[in-house]
C-alpha cells in the first residue's frame, strides 16, 4: 500500500509550457490527500525560489519539503535534515568558474544570490523557470555568507567532468545541459526520502515517487515505484519502474490511477 508521494517540480508537477500545475494533477493530490497518503515535494530548488505551487500550497496539500537536491528536509517549521558542502570544495569550485567566466549560484541555507550573472542565468532561470528573486553578490560575500548547502555552476558538462576531481566531497547532479547541482557528498533526493519517511514513520515500499530529469534517477531506483514522465529522457525512464505520459498528458493523474492510488 502506497503511504508517501514525492513529487519533482518543474517538468513533473509544473508544466514547462504553461508554467503552471495542469487542473488534472491538482485533482488527483487532492484525490490522494483524502484517502490519507503524505505528499512531499523533492526538488533541486531551494525554498528561496519555489514560486509555482501555490495551488497546491493553497489547499494545504504539502506535507513537507527536500530541497536542493537532499541537502535541506523540512516540514513546516521542523528542519528534518540539512547537509552542507564542505568549504575546500566551495571555495575550489568558486575558483574554478572564476577562471573560467562562469556564472554560479551559490545557496544558504536561508538565502540564494548569484555570482557573475549572465545571459544564460536569465535566459535558463528568469524566463524557462520563471525565478523573479536572485540576488546578485560578489564571490567574496557569497562565500562569507555562511554554510553552502548547494552551488549551480553554469557548466558544461566537460568542465564538469574538469572539475569533479577536486569536488571530492560533494555530488554532482544534472537535469539541464546548461548546469550543474552540486551538493555535499550523499545528499541526494533518495536520502531526502529515507530522512523524511523516518520521521512521518513510512516504510520504503509505500512510497511512490515522480520524475524527469536527471537528478530524479536515484529517487526513482530508491522509491518503492518510481514514476518517469512522458517529457523526461531515455536514462530517466529506463530507472523508473513506470512511466506515464507528460506533465502535460495528465500523466501524474493517470500513474495514480493506474495503480490504483485514486480511483
Amino acid at each position: 500500500m502506497i503511504r508517501a508521494l514525492f513529487f519533482d517540480i518543474d517538468g513533473t508537477l509544473v508544466s514547462f509550457r504553461t508554467h503552471a500545475i495542469p487542473a488534472s494533477t491538482v485533482r488527483a493530490i487532492e484525490a490522494a490527500k483524502a484517502q490519507g497518503l503524505y505528499v512531499f515535494i523533492a526538488t533541486g530548488r531551494p525554498f528561496a525560489i519555489i514560486n509555482n505551487l501555490q495551488a497546491l500550497e493553497s489547499r494545504h496539500l504539502i506535507d513537507g519539503y527536500i530541497t536542493m537536491n537532499g541537502a535541506y528536509c523540512f516540514a513546516g517549521e521542523e528542519i528534518i535534515y540539512k547537509g552542507c558542502m564542505h568549504p575546500r570544495d566551495t571555495q575550489a569550485l568558486m575558483d574554478f568558474c572564476l577562471g573560467k567566466g562562469r556564472s554560479n549560484i551559490v545557496v544558504h541555507e536561508k538565502s540564494i544570490c548569484v555570482c557573475r550573472p549572465d545571459d544564460m542565468v536569465r535566459q535558463v532561470f528568469h524566463e524557462f523557470l520563471h525565478v523573479d528573486v536572485l540576488p546578485v553578490a560578489t564571490p567574496e560575500e557569497a562565500l562569507r555568507g555562511g554554510d553552502i548547502y548547494q552551488m549551480t555552476p553554469f557548466i558544461t558538462l566537460e568542465e564538469e567532468r574538469e572539475i569533479a576531481p577536486q569536488l571530492v566531497g560533494s555530488e554532482i547532479g544534472r537535469w539541464h545541459p546548461a548546469f550543474a547541482d552540486i551538493t555535499g557528498r550523499g545528499n541526494t533526493k533518495q536520502r531526502g526520502i529515507d530522512q523524511v519517511i523516518r520521521r512521518f514513520g513510512v516504510q520504503i515500499e509505500e512510497t511512490m515517487a515522480f520524475g524527469d530529469g536527471g537528478n530524479d534517477t536515484g529517487m526513482l531506483r530508491h522509491a518503492g515505484i518510481g514514476v518517469a514522465m512522458g517529457n523526461a529522457a531515455d536514462d530517466v525512464k529506463a530507472a523508473a519502474r513506470y512511466v506515464t505520459t507528460s506533465v502535460d498528458d495528465d500523466g501524474v493523474a493517470l500513474a495514480l490511477q493506474h495503480f490504483g492510488v485514486i480511483q
